[in-house]
């Protein structure tokens, strides 16, 4: 499943980089049009002739359109649309006043000014009585029944859609399980297992709401097309948009640029982008895996042909889109100003990924502990490194903390490290005994090597206790918790075997009785005596 998607992003994204490589061209070379009128119809359209541009010669047509329909008795009123052949170019008249002067540059091929003049005034007498229609009573009643026709159409079909979804679909759809950790109510899933059954809903619900919301805006833009009033607005906005986005609104250099093709060159460069991406990983996968090099070594030679790609790339699809680089030193200049005040903490964090790149005092794939984090680092980038502890937890830091604080590294240069597993027996145990328990539990565990072999020192005279380390190599740092469990279960159970006593703190309380003679106050003694003798008939008549 996700092969297929990567399949078919990546055709998507070539069929897109086609597209834009094949069309970008013509967007400069199409003869620029514009559209003649009435009450948002469009009726023909207009080019350039001699020094008035096509949106000039329409602007005056549909201005004198404007002006006929605000007229009071435009529906009662038979509007003239007249041809003057009385000069070297026909001209149209609507109304008896100018409305449009017919060049050769407005003829298609096989067809002279005159004939063109006759078609476009049989589309003007069309769009007029049209409009004249729109204004009536008849017209608008009409059009509002089709409009709560349409609407309640629309109503039922959204509600008919979500009955058949659920009738035929949703039961079909794959079910997640429910565990005690996942209630019915809860939107995640309990488990990782289930992340591909909720994206399979997620976007079985998404099509029915986009089903929906396409039968709504449709509705929508054909009643807005019924309206003279709407349908007229709707094209201003339309026109806006499309001269927003056409035209060149946008100087930089010595060329202006349109919206749309800064919409057309960010594409270009997000395209560049993945395809950077997609050599980073064929480089890493399929060619510097071939080299023997070590798995650091193999991402951080990726990263950076990555970057020079999009770099390269970035400066020609800029030339060949005829932006001079020369226009952007104000622009760079500023930016650099800002990355010197107000970016510095980005400008560091960049600076300090440069150097853990080329200097690599750490590298993809190393054991590091950080503060304290303890994992595996899994990718270095120019802002932040990410690493992975035992507890398989991203963890992404600034790389400033790898060349600030102290960092231990404990596959720099070789993966063979050693651990010191400390333990005590009691005072009087057989040092001997206890020594060759130690070594034989190192040896014994398949993680601990053979060489350098396993040592124990005796580490000096505890208030309780006999100390002593157990010196050990492994080669997997990461397994090191692991290896020390395994050793202190096997030690353990070897002491309990040969009777070898592991104390505990102990402290002794001794008691000593004294001849020193006890010295009472005169005060004391009397109100002993009185008590005494208060109690004596009492005791004697008992």
């Amino acid at each position: 499943m996700k092969q297929a998607g990567k399949i078919l992003t990546r055709l998507l994204i070539s069929a897109v980089i086609i597209f834009l490589i094949a069309y970008s061209p013509l967007f400069a070379q199409i003869d620029p049009s514009a559209y003649v009128e009435i009450g948002g119809h469009r009726l023909f359209e207009v080019k350039r002739s001699g020094v008035y541009s096509a949106e000039q010669r329409a602007k005056e047509a549909n201005q004198v359109l404007e002006d006929l329909i605000e007229q009071k008795d435009f529906v009662s009123n038979t509007v003239p649309v007249e041809i003057d052949t009385s000069r070297e170019l026909p001209i149209i008249r609507v109304n008896g006043a100018h409305f449009l002067t017919v060049t050769a540059q407005d003829t298609p091929q096989g067809r002279n000014e005159l004939e063109q003049a006759l078609h476009w005034s049989n589309e003007l007498e069309k769009g007029i009585k049209q409009a004249q229609y729109e204004r009536t009573n008849q017209y608008l009643i009409r059009t509002i029944l089709i409009s709560i026709t349409l609407i309640t159409f629309a109503l039922l079909l959204t509600r008919q859609l979500g009955k058949l979804w659920q009738r035929w679909v949703e039961p079909r759809l794959p079910k997640i399980p429910q565990t005690p950790s996942s209630p019915s109510f809860s939107l995640h899933p309990p488990t990782d297992s289930h992340r591909p059954l909720l994206g399979i809903r997620l976007l079985a619900n998404l099509f029915l709401y986009i089903l929906r919301s396409l039968v709504w805006i449709g509705v929508v833009l054909y009643i807005i097309r019924l309206f003279p009033q709407t349908r007229f607005l709707s094209q201003k906005a339309y026109d806006i948009t499309r001269l927003s986005f056409f035209s060149d609104l946008l100087p930089l250099g010595n060329q202006s640029y349109s919206i749309l093709d800064l919409f057309i060159l960010a594409g270009f460069i997000i395209c560049l982008v993945v395809i950077g991406r997609g050599v980073k990983q064929i480089l890493r996968s399929r060619v510097l895996s071939l080299t023997g090099l070590n798995r650091g070594s193999q991402d951080a030679i990726a990263l950076m042909a990555n970057y020079t790609f999009i770099f390269i790339g970035t400066i020609v699809i800029l030339q060949i889109w005829g932006l001079d680089l020369s226009s952007l030193t104000v622009f760079a200049s500023v930016l650099g100003v800002g990355i010197g005040l107000g970016l510095q903490g980005i400008a560091r964090e960049f600076v300090s990924g440069l150097v853990l790149i080329f200097e690599r005092p750490i590298q993809v794939g190393d054991f590091v502990e950080v503060g304290t984090s303890m994992g595996t680092v899994e990718r270095i980038g120019v802002r932040s490194t990410e690493i992975r502890t035992l507890d398989q937890i991203a963890i992404i830091l600034p790389n400033s903390r790898f060349l600030e604080s102290e960092v231990i590294n404990w596959s720099h240069p070789s993966p063979i490290s050693r651990l010191r597993i400390g333990l005590g027996v009691a005072y009087g145990s057989n040092l001997t005994l206890v020594r060759q328990i130690l070594i034989e539990a190192a040896k014994k565990h398949p993680e601990v090597l053979g060489n350098p072999s396993p040592e124990v020192f005796f580490s000096g005279f505890g208030d309780s206790s006999l100390d002593f380390y157990l010196l050990i190599w492994i080669a997997r740092p990461y397994r090191q918790f692991k290896v020390k469990s395994d050793l202190y279960f096997d030690i353990y159970a070897q002491f309990q075997n040969h009777h070898v006593s592991i104390p505990f703190p102990q402290r002794d309380l001794h008691l000593r009785s004294s001849d020193v003679p006890v010295v009472l106050s005169p005060e004391l003694i009397k109100s002993l005596n009185t008590k005494e003798v208060k109690n004596q008939p009492q005791n004697s008549q008992d």
